[in-house]
């Protein structure tokens, strides 16, 4: 990407992380789909494609965090990339869906904030020593 093509002139979406919401990534998976994706898959076959993404992220993190040593094929692959073609996917569907993103992350935080609101406050299994030791 050459410089100018980050700078912003009034009109155009700024070109910063910060500025990607779940709206904004749906729009933008959406005209990436119709324009260099051609059209989106059938739900099902990108239900299948998740499913695989999913794998690939598995397989990595087990490789790196788990029991399991890394192979040749594994070498070249990064979490985030991993991360990012599971979270393309799931926008994918959820524009075949007609899902909107930001509003589901919403009513799902609530859900689980009511749900788990002492839950896991009460959850030996999950207390610290140090409560600074959280990350």
């Amino acid at each position: 990407m050459n410089d100018s093509a980050s700078q912003t002139t009034g009109d155009e979406q700024p070109d910063s992380p910060s500025e990607l919401t779940l709206a904004n990534l749906q729009s933008e998976v959406d005209t990436w789909i119709k324009t260099i994706g051609v059209t989106y898959f059938s739900e099902l076959t990108n239900l299948a494609v998740l499913v695989e993404e999913v794998g690939e992220l598995a397989r990595l993190m087990a490789r790196t965090y788990g029991d399991q040593s890394f192979k040749k094929s594994d070498l070249g692959r990064n979490l985030s990339d991993e991360m990012a073609d599971v979270l393309f996917v799931l926008v994918c569907l959820a524009n075949q869906c007609g899902v909107n993103l930001t509003q589901a992350v919403r009513d799902n935080l609530e859900k689980k904030s009511i749900r788990d609101k002492d839950r896991h406050l009460n959850n030996p299994k999950l207390k610290v020593a140090d409560p600074s030791d959280r990350t």
